[in-house]
């Protein structure tokens, strides 16, 4: 059986999670603390320590840079999915890359306002060392005073998308491609904190 190792807000890991109940295959979600990813590195042999990850008997997944979609690619062979035809090669890569960084961007920064409510309040001091030293002391603050300013702008940067689903079921075809799981995985990171 496959594990999926997680926070269950992370959008990376919630397109992972998405993909795992979509191709129906029977697995198990273990939520870690985001200060503590002990396991991973246990698990990857010291290779890695962001999630997701998944264990699949003796097989660990994980990526291998920003843009690899390992994981993704994995599941897509082990299933048959069908979310990397070769139709949509480049342009997958072009449209992940952008869901992965202009809408993520815009995503994560107005959920992150409210992780005193979804991060578990033993874990907020190194969740919020983490945060400040990747985007600056006071981010949350910042980010916070710019709330509407940020979902005006995820919504211009969402209008693309919302163009394509206006004609079609899915953002490339009537089948639901890799790009369809991302999106949703940016999107679920948003409305994780139950404020969008």
């Amino acid at each position: 059986m496959i594990t999926l190792v997680q926070f269950p807000w992370s959008p990376f890991c919630i397109v992972q999670r998405r993909i795992l109940e979509y191709s129906g295959a029977k697995h198990k979600i273990l939520n870690i603390p985001s200060t503590d990813r002990s396991l991973v590195w246990r698990w990857t042999r010291q290779r890695y320590y962001q999630v997701p990850i998944i264990k699949d008997g003796y097989n660990v997944v994980f990526e291998t840079d920003e843009d690899s979609q390992v994981i993704a690619k994995y599941l897509d062979v082990k299933f048959d999915l069908g979310l990397f035809p070769a139709q949509w090669s480049g342009v997958q890569t072009i449209m992940w890359r952008h869901i992965e960084h202009e809408i993520e961007e815009c995503c994560f920064k107005l959920n992150d306002i409210y992780y005193q409510e979804f991060v578990p309040r033993s874990e907020w001091l190194m969740y919020l060392r983490h945060k400040e030293r990747r985007f600056g002391r006071y981010c949350i603050d910042q980010w916070r005073n710019e709330q509407k300013a940020l979902y005006e702008e995820l919504e211009r940067r969402l209008q693309p998308y919302e163009q394509m689903l206006g004609t079609r079921p899915f953002l490339l075809d009537q089948q639901a491609r890799f790009v369809d799981f991302d999106l949703f995985g940016m999107l679920g990171n948003l409305l994780y904190s139950g404020h969008y």
